[in-house]
């Protein structure tokens, strides 16, 4: 054969291919494929775009979407969008994403919601993909928005007010402009001597000197030698703890773990921590983010007594209509008391 080739193209199902033969050989057809019919491209072009190109005619709510989450969902991504194992956390993050451990959520992080329904439509459940419904796929997206505190427990997401919609962080997202910014000044050719014709010290660096002055030393001893003001403080009773009714509360706080910390190391999660919420206002934990509703009855003066507390964990949705926890209650009035008096294990003394 001629280490000459010359180029041939081949059709195969409607695409060009450019091979290399022998400069001796023809051009062959190899009758391979076919194009692909209309219908068979349809049932391919499931993308749904950020202006609602490709939606479907459909929609699907908050308490349906529940429902389909925690049959076919809730297993790899927790009860609440909050994770399981090493499967991601789809709900929480706000306000994270400047920190040195962002948490990057459809919620905190993802910029359109059609991004959320084509992932959903197109990939899951795991292992068993497209196999959603059209109204099934526009009710999980309502749950993971609502998850995410986005829209509250009656919305229904339809193809018409998809693109009412707006994701948290969609105006941290821009085109991408580098090729006609960026490139151009580090295209060019680098200088590598008398690259300036004069240099100029705008600046020196200040040196900080840490060792004390001996006048701030006395000082310093003064203010020792005088004696320290004694501080009254008021001594408040602090009922002791039925510590066996702890114990069995350390058990029942097992459902509750997945998106609640309690002890030192406690951090918000998908909801507050629960150190020191015993007898104290309610929406008043630092850095996290309330439901509207929970916001409104903090500012309402509710108080988390041991009363108030049975009353919610009772029936939380019922408690408080519209709340962003979507547990479905404890049911053992047993279980209530002893979480309650684990909760008081934890509060500040």
């Amino acid at each position: 054969m001629s280490k000459f080739l010359k180029k041939s193209t081949l059709t195969i199902g409607g695409a060009m291919l450019v091979i290399g033969v022998g400069q001796s050989a023809a051009a062959q057809q190899y009758n391979l494929g076919r194009e692909a019919l209309p219908e068979e491209v349809a049932a391919w072009d499931i993308d749904v775009r950020p202006d609602g190109k490709g939606l479907p005619v459909g929609s699907g709510d908050v308490y349906t979407g529940e429902e389909i989450w925690i049959d076919k969902c809730a297993s790899c991504h927790g009860d609440f969008a909050e994770g399981s194992g090493r499967w991601p956390v789809l709900a929480g993050g706000i306000d994270t994403l400047d920190s040195e451990r962002p948490v990057k959520t459809i919620g905190s992080y993802w910029p359109y919601l059609s991004t959320v329904y084509d992932y959903v439509n197109r990939a899951m459940p795991f292992g068993n993909a497209q196999s959603l419904t059209d109204d099934e796929v526009y009710a999980l997206t309502a749950y993971i928005l609502y998850s995410n505190d986005i829209v509250d427990d009656e919305f229904t997401l339809t193809n018409d007010n998809f693109l009412d919609v707006q994701m948290p962080n969609a105006g941290n997202f821009y085109p991408d402009d580098r090729v006609e910014v960026e490139m151009p000044l580090f295209s060019v050719e680098a200088c590598m001597s008398d690259c300036k014709p004069s240099v100029e010290i705008t600046m020196r660096a200040a040196v900080v000197d840490v060792t004390p002055e001996a006048e701030t030393d006395a000082v310093v001893e003064e203010a020792a030698a005088e004696p320290a003001a004694v501080e009254e403080v008021a001594v408040v009773e602090v009922a002791a703890l039925d510590m066996a009714l702890v114990a069995a509360g350390e058990g029942a706080f097992r459902q509750c773990k997945s998106c609640h910390q309690v002890g030192d190391s406690a951090r918000n999660r998908t909801g507050p921590m629960l150190n020191d919420i015993v007898g104290n206002p309610a929406g008043a934990v630092e850095g996290f983010r309330y439901s509207a509703p929970m916001t409104e009855a903090a500012d309402a003066g509710l108080v988390w007594t041991s009363e108030e507390l049975t009353a919610f964990l009772t029936d939380p949705r019922g408690y408080m209509r519209g709340t962003k926890m979507t547990f479905r209650g404890v049911r053992k009035e047993e279980d209530i008391a002893a979480l309650i008096e684990y909760l008081k294990s934890f509060e500040a003394q």
